[in-house]
């Protein structure tokens, strides 16, 4: 019913920037949440950032990974139903596949569902 598609991940130097963007399709009402996790080879998906809806306007408040706070800012844009993931002074260790997350008011459904986007993977070369 609802489908995410991510993409602008690649490979960048150490220090670098990167943006990456998630939008969502199909039978949506609303979004509530939206985030960012990510999962580097044999460890487990991580929380990165999140973003919630506050109903005005593009915002609503944020939460980050203690090791991306200052480099990375999350953002999102309600009339195309996409999240954003600036990442800036990248380093080696942000090396993953980063996968979109969104939490779904869908169309005629009296409660939410939790969606994931595909993954794209980021690589940040020292």
């Amino acid at each position: 019913q609802v489908q995410l598609v991510e993409s602008g991940g690649g490979w960048v130097q150490a220090g670098g920037s990167l943006r990456l963007s998630c939008a969502a399709s199909g039978s949506i009402f609303t979004i509530n949440a939206m985030g960012w996790y990510r999962q580097a080879p044999g460890k487990q998906r991580e929380l990165v950032a999140t973003i919630t809806n506050s109903g005005r306007s593009n915002s609503g408040t944020t939460n980050y990974a203690d090791s991306v706070k200052g480099r990375f800012t999350i953002s999102r844009d309600n009339g195309k139903n996409t999240v954003y993931l600036q990442m800036n002074s990248v380093k080696p260790e942000d090396t993953a596949v980063y996968y979109c997350n969104a939490v779904v008011r869908v169309l005629l459904r009296p409660y939410d569902n939790n969606y994931w986007g595909q993954g794209t993977q980021v690589t940040v070369s020292s």
